[in-house]
């Protein structure tokens, strides 16, 4: 009965390679897959504090959805603008306490961001934890949403 069973189990598993299913049983995804996550988010965070129009345009997806910790949500368009423009102005970002799920070609990144800001000549301090879902695109990853929420006080 053993026998059986161990040969049942050998031919599945052999229909599955044959048929491209094997990549489906792969285990989890390759840390060099968050580590190229890791390094665009930090782009992105460099990017946030010098920003360049050609530089978040790499970064972020055309259909960005960018969720404000106060309820405005930003296009990409107006997520670069903001920043190129001054309206949102960070001094400084310091990310903590980082995690990094790579889920297929999408990642979710949650981490708290603390900043000095000089939104609009206005300084400031802010302290929001953030969910970014990632998506490779054209081989390279890209931020598409964003969503901020305040630190609870």
């Amino acid at each position: 009965m053993f026998r059986k069973l161990v040969l049942a189990t050998a031919a599945v598993v052999a229909a599955a390679a044959l048929t491209g299913c094997a990549s489906n049983m792969s285990a989890a995804p390759s840390a060099s897959a968050e580590q190229a996550v890791a390094a665009a988010a930090e782009r992105l965070r460099v990017a946030m504090i010098d920003p360049t129009p050609a530089a978040l345009a790499q970064l972020v997806a055309d259909d960005l959805s960018y969720g404000h910790s106060g309820g405005r949500v930003d296009t990409k368009d107006s997520f670069i603008g903001d920043l190129v423009n001054g309206k949102s102005d960070f001094v400084t970002i310091a990310i903590t306490d980082q995690t990094i799920k790579v889920v297929g070609n999408s990642a979710i990144v949650r981490h708290t961001l603390t900043a000095d800001t000089n939104d609009a000549g206005k300084p400031g301090k802010v302290q929001i934890k953030i969910l970014g879902v990632w998506q490779q695109q054209g081989g390279s990853w890209k931020l598409l949403a964003r969503q901020a929420v305040r630190v609870a006080t």
